[in-house]
């Protein structure tokens, strides 16, 4: 399970709108509690370092880009939660791509963008034998 603001809810499908027609990306930090329930309490918008066009279909995130946002998140007693992108005119739905890239216990976000306009998000983890993606419900707190 997710928590998030409102805000913070708006604020993925506002980064999507803003990156339109590429894809947008970004750092998903907050808390765990015990239950492994994830409040997301800070997004960290990142670059899309994908080249060109590619940007449009894909995203990538450097490496030293996550680290920078790991000590940043521990420097606030935080923890990277996951990751957000967003899906120019497609569905809010992992592809295979995603899930080739994607690592266990994270979660992901999808903002899908129609059209330039956030319409749909929705929250995937992968499991653990990294065959498939299963929705996470979000809640705005």
């Amino acid at each position: 399970m997710i928590r998030m603001t409102r805000h913070l809810y708006l604020d993925m499908g506002a980064a999507g709108e803003a990156a339109y027609p590429d894809e947008c990306c970004g750092i998903l930090m907050g808390t765990i509690d015990a239950e492994d329930a994830r409040t997301v309490t800070e997004l960290r918008p990142m670059l899309n370092a994908r080249e060109g066009g590619e940007r449009r279909r894909r995203f990538r995130i450097d490496a030293d880009d996550i680290l920078r946002a790991e000590r940043l998140a521990a420097g606030k007693g935080l923890d990277i939660i996951g990751f957000y992108h967003s899906h120019p005119d497609h569905p809010a739905l992992p592809s295979n791509y995603d899930r080739e890239y994607a690592l266990p216990w994270y979660a992901y976000v999808i903002v899908a963008v129609a059209g330039g306009r956030a319409e749909a998000l929705s929250c995937w983890k992968l499991a653990d034998n990294r065959s498939r993606f299963y929705r996470e419900p979000v809640y705005c707190v």
